[in-house]
């Protein structure tokens, strides 16, 4: 309900008046509210309080410089610190974001917990042209998400909140275009994009990607249930009309991987285009010191320690390989519920003196090791994007991989060896065929990683992929309406 001559909560001395946009909070209350990112974003009036930054109100002003007004929504946006294993949504919205925002006049729907990262990141790089409004559901919805599947539900309700917001937004603002960026679940509905009268773009996403039947066979009956409540809740989404409505809505859909092009209904594919959800900043593309190469031969793996990942078979294929390489090692960089069974089938194959697990570790010193690594071995069943392919791409290394999902449209015939995943025995056999061919010929070890990395910066930089994104919106609206001058110019960190 609007309130009218008073400001939310707290004296009326702590909010300003923006004649555009309603009340917002003054400067020393942000300073004293915002830390710990505890208070509520309230809607007034159909608009939420919000702010861009600690210390001041930040948001797009100047209109001759930048023209275009863009709503986004980013339920997942950056990454606490203290995640383990960063998401590839999270990264992805955050840096797209960021370069968007050079360009276009932004406002980010995100979730309420996303606020104290971002915040602390808004204090290294302020982002003048971008207001980001953190949206939260009641306290006791919050039980929710102590479950993957309670997650979702969450994900799907927090979509209705955001758009009432999105709908005050557009009331007052007028936007020219909206994004659905994360959720990047291509099987959920876009609330906002189904039912907000603006153009949409939604993208990139994935999901329908599935662990191969023959693979299954070797999975507990836990990860057998999970596998069919997560193939059959996405069955039941994909018939919300709401999703019907939201894909036939969305001028461009950006997919992931080639299962997301295919998942989507026959008389929507015309408007797909393929699109990862995965990058790299510029400065973290540097080729890797140049380092005199010891008798050992490297193997790195990385990832959260859970079935779909596939680390049972990368272990068994380096054990292959190690039978001909008694000096090879393997370093598996993660953590998860696996640990104790890997550790198990590391004493069963008899390579303990070879292969070692080691807790997840910060994401520079991932990076760190894979420039110290000989080649990145990556034997995931289920990943729709793949971060860590990206990075060790970007780092200089060959990957070998599975062909599915993410990780295979990352790799090609020059940079790696993607690997049919028919069954687990052909698998494992080929993964160990890939690393001998790479340790016995270091000249292809080493070509193959400059190849990575060359299409590491062509193709997965952030700032590609941001042009790509404005490629989209320039389909969605006609090229006329986004002029090309409008395009991020310079790296951003």
């Amino acid at each position: 309900m609007p309130l009218a001559g008073r400001a939310p909560f707290g004296p009326r001395s702590l909010w300003e008046i923006d004649p555009g946009l309603g009340l917002h909070p003054t400067e020393s209350f942000v300073k004293d509210r915002l830390v710990g990112c505890q208070q509520r974003a309230e809607a007034i009036g159909g608009l939420p309080v919000t702010a861009s930054s600690p210390g001041k109100v930040v948001g797009p002003t100047d209109e001759a410089e930048v023209k275009h007004r863009l709503l986004i929504c980013a339920y997942a946006c950056l990454v606490s610190p203290e995640a383990d294993v960063p998401g590839g949504g999270d990264l992805m919205a955050w840096n797209v974001v960021k370069r968007l925002g050079r360009a276009y006049r932004l406002w980010v729907l995100t979730a309420a917990q996303n606020c104290e990262a971002i915040e602390a990141a808004l204090k290294e790089q302020p982002l003048p042209n971008v207001r980001f409004v953190y949206i939260e559901l009641p306290g006791w919805l919050h039980v929710l998400m102590r479950h993957q599947v309670g997650i979702q539900f969450y994900a799907y309700l927090w979509q209705w909140k955001a758009y009432f917001v999105a709908r005050g937004l557009q009331r007052r603002l007028q936007f020219d275009l909206f994004h659905h960026l994360t959720y990047e679940n291509d099987w959920m509905a876009s609330v906002i994009g189904a039912l907000l009268p603006v153009p949409y773009v939604r993208g990139p996403g994935g999901g329908a990607h599935r662990i191969p039947k023959p693979f299954l066979k070797g999975f507990r009956l836990g990860s057998h249930l999970a596998e069919f409540r997560r193939s059959f809740g996405q069955w039941v989404f994909r018939h919300d009309p709401f999703f019907v409505l939201s894909q036939h809505r969305a001028r461009v859909i950006l997919a992931c991987n080639r299962e997301a092009v295919e998942g989507v209904p026959a008389r929507s594919r015309q408007k797909v285009q393929l699109l990862s959800v995965n990058g790299i900043s510029g400065h973290e593309l540097a080729p890797p010191q140049q380092q005199a190469r010891s008798e050992k031969f490297a193997v790195l793996s990385a990832g959260r320690l859970v079935p779909l990942k596939g680390f049972d078979l990368a272990l068994r294929a380096f054990a292959i390989f190690a039978e001909r390489h008694p000096e090879a090692e393997f370093t598996i960089v993660g953590k998860g519920p696996e640990l104790n069974h890997l550790e198990s089938l590391i004493h069963e194959l008899g390579i303990e003196k070879q292969a070692r697990i080691v807790s997840w570790v910060p994401r520079e010193h991932l990076l760190a090791s894979m420039r110290s690594c000989d080649v990145f071995l990556f034997a995931s069943l289920r990943d729709g994007g793949g971060l860590v392919v990206v990075e060790a791409m970007a780092s200089g290394k060959p990957v070998v991989c599975l062909d599915l999902g993410g990780p295979g449209l990352h790799i090609n015939e020059e940079c790696g060896f993607k690997v049919p995943a028919r069954d687990p025995d052909q698998a494992v056999r080929d993964m160990a065929v890939a690393l001998e061919r790479l340790a016995s010929d270091r000249n292809l070890c080493v070509r193959m990683g400059r190849a990575a990395l060359e299409r590491a910066r062509q193709v997965y930089d952030w700032d590609r992929v941001t042009e790509r994104i404005i490629e989209a919106y320039e389909q969605a609206l006609g090229v006329s309406a986004f002029e090309s001058r409008k395009r991020p110019s310079g790296a951003v960190a």
